[in-house]
């Protein structure tokens, strides 16, 4: 698979504190890598250097091979990296489709292409049924999933996901899983996905990364992961 996004050496200070520290990181085009770590490991300042909502001390931050770590959040996202927050910033007031809609004008889509790209935005992320429901009526569930299709609207290539799984249910989460599993195989999108529900991680199947103090722990599969006795002691905190 070709390299779409690598980090070297990011570094993020804060006076005294290091946040981050000396991280290598890479995910490439169709990808999906998780981000884990206790409370206090580094994952949210991370993910906010690569959308660009904090600039790194040290470091640096490629893009297809374009060193990107100067630009600005808009600037990454007209280039398709996108972020979602844990909560989801849809419209409450506005359907589904207008929602969507807004997110396809806004990336620039042509007048006469712009319908077809949101009926296909709408069947990817399983609201077609819903597309003409007010936002606020939708489930917590649908409202995250809708707003990963303001994110496929904004024609992201990376998807940059902040516990997307957060307040849902056992059915919502596994199918969370699904969806970002299918977008990343059809449309060969790449996602980052920093997640604390352990049951989630392993049915995604993808490459982790555990943060600790800042800094890569280790890295490996889910099996991996889950049986090394480290990273275990890190998260009953006696490391």
């Amino acid at each position: 698979m070709n390299q779409l996004l690598s980090v070297e050496k990011l570094t993020k200070r804060f006076e005294g504190l290091v946040a981050n520290e000396d991280v290598n990181f890479s995910v490439a085009e169709g990808e999906i890598r998780s981000v884990i770590g206790p409370n206090g490991a580094g994952k949210t300042t991370f993910i906010s250097m690569i959308s660009g909502h904090l600039r790194p001390t040290e470091g640096r931050i490629f893009f297809r091979g374009t060193d990107i770590t100067a630009l600005k959040v808009q600037q990454r996202a007209r280039l398709g990296i996108i972020r979602k927050f844990q909560t989801p910033s849809v419209f409450l007031g506005l359907t589904a489709r207008e929602n969507i809609e807004l997110a396809v004008i806004a990336a620039g889509t042509p007048r006469g292409q712009r319908q077809t790209r949101l009926d296909e935005v709408l069947d990817l992320v399983r609201m077609t049924a819903f597309a003409d429901r007010e936002a606020s009526v939708l489930s917590h569930g649908q409202r995250q999933w809708l707003e990963i299709g303001l994110l496929l609207g904004a024609k992201a290539q990376l998807l940059l996901l902040d516990e997307p799984t957060a307040g849902m249910t056992a059915e919502e989460t596994h199918a969370t899983g699904t969806l970002i599993r299918d977008l990343t195989q059809r449309l060969r999108l790449s996602a980052i996905i920093i997640e604390h529900d352990i049951n989630f991680i392993r049915d995604l199947q993808a490459p982790i990364t555990v943060l600790h103090l800042g800094k890569v722990f280790c890295e490996g599969s889910f099996e991996e992961v889950s049986s090394n006795a480290h990273v275990r002691n890190i998260y009953l905190g006696n490391e």
